[in-house]
């Protein structure tokens, strides 16, 4: 039997998954050096290169290709085993959650809670982005788990729905006194590759309306607090806006588009790691 250790073949089924010696540094929280002198010692004991260099990085030879294969889903499961065994409770790593901003606001904290209080062991690093960025970061394996706005058509994702939300056309009162949309008001939404935005646009057909100009933000609540203090309008979550329509501070001021915003969580179609599947089975009993 060769003296390899677990840690050896963890290292490399992450290079493979991630690309790069520095990626999976990252990923198992260690150095390049430490990720490089594992693959020596894996080489040396197997008495075969399981990397070439090619441009300036490095890549998997056939032999390294044919051990990941053999190795990747006995390595996941022979941690499905021990997790389910502890029915999770020993889980232990870093997960790293993107999510989008209204996600974020809605379902996000409670599914935290939950993790840390079944799972103590497993830290979890969140990024809040927009869809589009999300989808590259968990394509690209820098995110584990991601909640976006749908629908994700992608055949490297594998997704579960999660609910959806209503949007809102709103104005300050100052606005709407003054007639709203019967003038050409500005109009503030998301940029153009959130689905809000297309959202928007058909709403403005469907109901004529020509805006005095179209001007963008990447911050939800930014532009609600826009919308609030200034002379446009915006269509908004309803869930985000709710407190401030029951107040007063806002009032809508076009009828509500017809079409939401429906909501999934998403992993690697190829995701192997027993935890990642565990949190993701979780996401999929999540409503916003």
């Amino acid at each position: 039997m060769k003296r390899l250790a677990l840690y050896h073949l963890e290292t490399l089924l992450w290079i493979a998954r991630l690309g790069t010696f520095r990626a999976a540094a990252e990923r198992l929280n260690t150095t390049q050096p430490a990720i490089s002198a594992r693959v020596r010692e894996m080489e040396d004991q197997l008495g075969v290169a399981l990397f070439r260099k090619e441009g300036r990085g490095m890549v998997l030879t056939a032999k390294g290709r044919e051990l990941v294969r053999d190795c990747e889903p006995l390595f996941a499961g022979f941690e499905r085993a021990l997790l389910k065994a502890s029915d999770f409770a020993g889980a232990t790593g870093v997960v790293r959650l993107g999510a989008g901003e209204i996600a974020a606001a809605t379902c996000l904290p409670g599914f935290v809670n939950a993790v840390e209080q079944d799972l103590p062991g497993v830290a979890l690093e969140i990024e809040v982005d927009l869809t589009a960025r999300m989808l590259q970061q968990v394509q690209a394996g820098r995110s584990d788990l991601v909640f976006l706005a749908g629908p994700v058509a992608s055949p490297g994702l594998v997704t579960a729905a999660i609910g959806a939300v209503g949007l809102v056309w709103v104005a300050s009162p100052a606005t709407a006194a003054k007639g709203g949309f019967a003038h050409a008001l500005p109009v503030w939404s998301l940029p153009p590759n959130s689905p809000i935005h297309g959202v928007m646009r058909e709403s403005l057909s469907a109901n004529g309306v020509s805006p005095r100009g179209i001007a963008t933000c990447n911050n939800v609540r930014l532009l609600v607090e826009i919308v609030l203090g200034g002379e446009g309008a915006a269509v908004l979550p309803e869930p985000m806006v709710r407190a401030d329509l029951a107040s007063g501070a806002l009032v809508e001021v076009l009828p509500r588009p017809e079409r939401g915003l429906r909501f999934e969580a998403a992993i690697r179609a190829r995701e192997e790691d027993p935890l990642i599947l565990e949190l993701f089975r979780r996401a999929g009993g999540l409503r916003i």
